[in-house]
């Protein structure tokens, strides 16, 4: 856990305002575009994504990446699920893919690219191996990325933000991402009660606003997957293996919600969604990688979800 300053490592807790979480914005805005002159033009094998399987943030990126078969175009690396002293590291484990220029830690990633860089160093960043540049480390825009910018290159068909819902997708994002996305870290984070309720009563009315919307439709917004279905089952299945007991947002469990843990299930059983949920990287990195929330960083054996119970409504 911690931070770059000036490019020099710091082992450093998140800090907080007056009991609340404040997420720091993302650094890295640039581009993959097909226009003429773009800064980043798309390649094949030219950009690199790095992830962590356990954040919630550069999941909803690596589903997109296998959506649109991006696997031949741009590379990845993973990181272990343990962010200790360091940080992300690449220590060898189950799951782990070492960065391809031989970085130990992906704070060396980002100081590779702008040596006196400040700020958290997250997950997903996708990078430009070309001119050892970061294009991006905002998993908003890398998800519009894939979903466009490799097209012309052999991408798979697919339109996860069509015009006509543009508007309303983006309206669901925006209250999604505040209050359930960044809400369970709100309410995972606070250093102050007041900071803590604040956050999960937002967090389980949207939920609650959800389980309405998805009895009545397939999908978050209208009958077929969109990314606002993809920005939101990151989090949904994490929630009762972690987020309901490390993050105190207990009010209610995932599975007391019918339509939630319907959709959520179809999700998963996707067969290009599925494969991308590592169970054992989400615990051990949230239960091992908090000392603050649990200090001795024992990871808890349940709780025991059939994923595979058929849904109501047909699979994804």
């Amino acid at each position: 856990m911690g931070l770059l300053v000036d490019g020099v490592w710091q082992d450093r807790w998140y800090e907080t305002s007056r009991g609340r979480f404040e997420r720091e914005a993302s650094r890295f805005r640039g581009r993959i575009s097909d226009e003429p002159g773009a800064e980043f033009p798309p390649a094949p094998g030219r950009y690199h994504l790095y992830v962590s399987l356990a954040c919630p943030w550069a999941h909803r990126t690596l589903i997109m990446r296998r959506l649109k078969r991006l696997e031949p175009l741009v590379g990845l690396s993973v990181v272990h699920w343990h962010m200790g002293e360091q940080g992300w590291s690449f220590e060898p484990a189950p799951g782990v893919v070492p960065d391809p220029l031989g970085a130990a830690y992906l704070h060396q990633v980002y100081t590779r690219a702008r040596p006196d860089y400040t700020g958290r160093v997250t997950t997903p960043v996708l990078y430009d191996l070309e001119t050892d540049r970061i294009v991006s480390n905002e998993s908003a825009d890398i998800l519009r990325m894939f979903a466009t910018a490799f097209d012309r290159l052999g991408a798979a068909p697919g339109d996860y933000r069509p015009e006509e819902l543009a508007g309303e997708i983006d309206a669901v994002n925006a209250r999604v991402y505040d209050t359930v996305n960044n809400g369970v870290y709100k309410a995972g984070f606070a250093t102050s009660q007041s900071a803590y309720e604040e956050a999960v009563r937002a967090l389980f009315d949207s939920l609650d606003w959800l389980e309405q919307r998805l009895s009545r439709q397939r999908f978050v917004v209208g009958e077929a997957m969109t990314e606002a279905d993809l920005r939101l089952f990151t989090s949904l299945v994490r929630f009762d293996c972690v987020y309901f007991g490390h993050f105190k947002c207990n009010l209610r469990s995932l599975v007391s919600y019918p339509a939630l843990w319907d959709y959520t299930r179809r999700m998963f059983q996707h067969p290009d969604i599925g494969p991308t949920v590592d169970f054992p990287h989400i615990k051990q990195h949230y239960y091992t990688s908090h000392p603050t929330i649990n200090p001795n960083r024992i990871v808890p054996l349940g709780p025991v979800l059939d994923w595979q119970q058929p849904p109501t409504r047909a699979a994804a």
